[in-house]
């Protein structure tokens, strides 16, 4: 189904909801969905929703606006962001971090986000046998760097120990996250 048709099809549906609803909570729930969605086109963001419902339907890494090696690198970025994109995440050093923009008190923050842990934790209920084994870190990792097109996430296993191989591809970042719960050895 084309998105277009897609979108106009779900805005039909939440608005018949809408207009089914005796909650008046519920009615200002759907209205909100709606307005989402034409949000969405008014503003020349279909193409970045669609990435996000593919990188979704692909079980890849939550999405991040951008990736910054250091902690300082990615305040200096926050500080020139105008409008500040509040809420969004992104990247420091392979850690996630959410963008706060606190008008009131003249203030933007990067708030660590624990997003990262909730999806490592789901991928560990839901990871299959590995697909590619690594003796060492370093194998891996050259992998990872050297692939063409990686996929957005993959199972692999270094030494006896699972990891994900993980593409963020909006921000053409690869990276290595282990699978193997906290206080457990690394390989």
């Amino acid at each position: 189904m084309k998105q277009d048709s897609l979108s106009l099809e779900t805005q039909e549906l939440l608005a018949r909801l809408e207009k089914e609803s005796h909650s008046q909570a519920d009615k200002e729930r759907l209205t909100a969905a709606i307005d989402a969605l034409q949000f969405i086109y008014a503003m020349g963001q279909s193409q970045s929703f669609l990435e996000y419902r593919q990188s979704r339907a692909d079980r890849g890494p939550p999405l991040v606006v951008a990736a910054f090696d250091t902690r300082a690198e990615a305040d200096a970025w926050l500080m020139t962001q105008s409008p500040v994109p509040d809420r969004a995440s992104v990247l420091i050093a392979g850690a996630y971090f959410t963008v706060m923009d606190l008008p009131e008190l003249r203030q933007r923050r990067l708030v660590p986000s624990p997003v990262l842990q909730f999806y490592l934790d789901e991928m560990r209920e839901h990871a299959g046998a590995p697909v590619f084994r690594f003796s060492t870190h370093a194998e891996a990792e050259a992998w990872l760097q050297h692939e063409d097109e990686p996929p957005r996430q993959v199972v692999i296993q270094i030494g006896d120990k699972p990891y994900l191989a993980a593409y963020h591809h909006q921000v053409q970042v690869r990276t290595l996250y282990p699978l193997f719960e906290a206080g457990e050895a690394p390989a």
